[in-house]
């Protein structure tokens, strides 16, 4: 029985495994995402957020601890080098699994793995300042606007830019021409 055993042993021998996570580890620090199994996934998680933590501080002996782990002197330059100062400020959580579905061929469930500053476009609304709704006594908010009411304010309505000014001032400059 494997009461209380958090290891997913993925049917591998410890050595096996170990080599595999190192593997994985490797290639999500070099592409900075990988797409592997669901489990896979999920143990390389485990395995490379304490090398995350660790690498945090640079120091010759996490260095050192970390190169243990991964076997790569480029794996270690490229965490310490260019993987830290985007997801050094974070307190945890430096990797995120998201599920992509089964595999055709033997219907293995996927996902994809990867740091979480480095994806830029996963984040629409980042930098972007949220409109506070108008208060009401229900609550609704915007949303329950009629349409014509819904139609933008001119406080809202786009100001007109200035190559159209300077078309009007062209045409005024004509008409004097003719008069």
């Amino acid at each position: 029985m494997r009461h209380g055993d958090k290891v997913n042993n993925l049917g591998r021998t410890a050595e096996h495994r170990r080599a595999l996570l190192s593997n994985l580890a490797n290639a999500l620090i070099e592409h900075k995402r990988i797409v592997t199994t669901l489990a896979k996934a999920k143990a390389l998680r485990r395995y490379i957020e304490p090398l995350v933590t660790r690498a945090k501080e640079d120091t010759t002996h996490n260095r050192r601890i970390v190169f243990s782990h991964l076997q790569n002197k480029n794996a270690v330059k490229e965490l310490f080098g260019n993987i830290i100062p985007e997801v050094g400020e974070r307190p945890g959580g430096y990797v995120r699994v998201i599920r992509l579905g089964f595999r055709r061929g033997d219907g293995a469930e996927t996902a994809l793995i990867e740091f979480v500053d480095f994806n830029k476009g996963y984040n629409i609304n980042e930098g972007k300042e949220k409109k506070k709704a108008k208060k009401t006594r229900r609550g609704g908010g915007r949303k329950g606007r009629s349409a014509e009411a819904a139609a933008p304010t001119p406080e809202e309505q786009p100001v007109e830019s200035a190559p159209e000014e300077a078309g009007t001032a062209a045409e005024s400059a004509e008409q004097k021409e003719e008069a």
